[in-house]
């Protein structure tokens, strides 16, 4: 290999579908034929249970170790770092002896919803407020808070067996290297992080059936871990005595593999569900209404929201209603998203959607609303839904950026949208959509791997080998720029959206929103 080549960084994604390991070189380019990848196993309940067995997820992170070191031989001994994201917001209990006692609950596990509405009643508007600005993050199913509290409900026997509650990438580093360490960036994804003094939030831990002593030592990426335990070294040899970064929650490698490291670049990802976030200086006095505030590293905050739909959405109405062939339908679509009238003005469909198909994160935050269609007559058909679908997730979006953009200081009205995900990239008709409704150019990303490429990036920061990620831009594709004409449809039809949001979904008592 060439010297700008090396050093290698051996990547590793814990995700909801799969466990994935790729080696990248120093130009934080993905080595051909050194991937490997093993199916992760969720198991669902009709009651809302979410969960893995950390044993099989710590056995596939094993497997694409051993496949990525068999594949590699003697490059073996070039790689310099390994990094780690995993899926945030979840949750695993230890015994005494480092062993697992609970599954690995995730954040899309929302068996306590009853908990999260009780915190809600218990801490009151002001308590809420106080507790979104100290931790960067809402009360909702999603965090740690709600959680503990529905362990404490339903089984107070682990609250007993277990001595320490970590992650699972906590978990999986403790057995390579047999210590304890929550990177900043996972543990501000679970609602206990105090966002000012980077500690555990001591008014929570108050209000918990937990102790400070129970959770890990918290930690940076610049702190990384070294030195495999048995059998680790033996079975491993190349990784021995190299740096393991901390772990880091799955949405911050993503942003840096996507060239969003700092205020001017907002990253736009649409794959199942969806998010928009950028980085942006973690002193922040006020988290904005509805969003979270996540980290990087201790430098590095992540401004933005999540929204429950994206894809999920699109595949649903494609399995539903009597549609084209993905062609067809996707130039239908390109045909009505700029459809004018004789007149020259821009055609409205009429109608308005409510995607919410698995409840409401950002920006309004409630578990209980339901997706709605309404303004539909005899004259509608399938592509005027699935147009009207696509407006609707995309008029989420446009209600978070607008609560993104008074944070980006001098970039505020000089920045750039980077979209990825396989769900939008795969239509350029919802791209188009998606730049009408925000009013800004939307930059593909062609960057296949950006989880997995952001590892990278910062891994060779670390390594010095890079002053910053932005130093390695990504690949990029197609822009898709705005049409006034339709931007200002788009303002009708957002309006129209926050008010029906405003009647069947804000006006029903008993769950805090965010505000939409």
């Amino acid at each position: 290999m060439s010297q700008e080549s090396s050093p290698l960084i051996l990547t590793i994604d814990v995700g909801t579908s799969s466990t994935r390991a790729i080696l990248f070189d120093a130009q934080a380019r993905p080595l051909p034929g050194h991937v490997a990848q093993r199916a992760n196993r969720l198991e669902t309940t009709a009651d809302g249970g979410a969960v893995f067995d950390a044993g099989h997820l710590l056995e596939n992170v094993v497997a694409v170790i051993d496949q990525i070191l068999d594949g590699a031989g003697p490059l073996a001994h070039q790689i310099g770092a390994v990094a780690m994201d995993t899926l945030v917001g979840n949750l695993v209990g230890l015994d005494a002896q480092g062993k697992p006692v609970t599954p690995v609950f995730i954040y899309a596990d929302t068996r306590n919803a009853a908990d999260a509405q009780a915190l809600r009643q218990e801490l009151g508007p002001e308590g809420m407020a106080a507790s979104h600005n100290r931790t960067g993050c809402l009360i909702h199913t999603s965090y740690l808070p709600a959680r503990f509290r529905w362990i404490q409900r339903t089984h107070p026997e682990w609250l007993q067996a277990v001595r320490h509650w970590t992650g699972i990438g906590e978990y999986i580093l403790q057995e390579f290297l047999g210590q304890r360490c929550m990177s900043y960036s996972v543990a501000s994804w679970s609602g206990l992080l105090n966002r000012f003094e980077l500690t555990w939030d001591a008014e929570w831990l108050d209000r918990l059936p937990i102790r400070e002593e129970q959770l890990f030592p918290l930690g940076d990426i610049d702190q990384p871990l070294q030195g495999l335990r048995a059998p680790w070294a033996e079975r491993w040899p190349a990784l021995d005595r190299v740096p393991w970064l901390p772990a880091i929650g799955d949405g911050a490698a993503a942003n840096i593999g996507s060239g969003c490291d700092d205020p001017a670049h907002i990253a736009l990802t649409i794959g199942s569900t969806g998010a928009m976030r950028v980085v942006v200086d973690p002193g922040l006095e006020r988290v904005p209404e509805g969003l979270w505030l996540y980290r990087v590293d201790r430098r590095r905050a992540l401004l933005g929201g999540a929204t429950t739909e994206g894809g999920n959405l699109f595949a649903w109405l494609r399995q539903t209603l009597q549609l084209p062939e993905p062609g067809e339908l996707e130039a239908a679509l390109a045909e009505r998203v700029r459809r004018q009238d004789a007149s020259g003005h821009a055609v409205d469909h009429g109608l308005t959607v409510l995607p919410f198909v698995a409840g409401e994160r950002a920006p309004g935050w409630r578990e209980d609303a339901r997706a709605s269609l309404v303004g539909f007559t005899l004259h509608t058909d399938p592509i005027d839904i699935v147009q009207a679908g696509l407006e609707g997730i995309a008029y989420r979006f446009a209600l978070i950026y607008r609560r993104i953009l008074p944070h980006l200081g001098e970039w505020r009205n000089d920045h750039q949208i980077i979209a990825s995900g396989g769900a939008v990239l795969s239509s350029p008709a919802w791209l188009q959509i998606l730049a009408d409704a925000l009013g800004k150019p939307v930059l593909t990303l062609v960057e296949k791997e950006s989880t997995s490429r952001g590892l990278a990036l910062l891994a060779l920061e670390q390594l010095g080998c890079i002053r910053r990620p932005s130093a390695l831009p990504p690949e990029t594709g197609a822009t898709y720029l705005p049409d006034p004409l339709h931007h200002a449809r788009h303002q009708e039809g957002i309006a129209r959206q926050e008010a029906l949001y405003a009647k069947l979904v804000a006006s029903r008592s008993g769950a805090f929103h965010g505000g939409s």
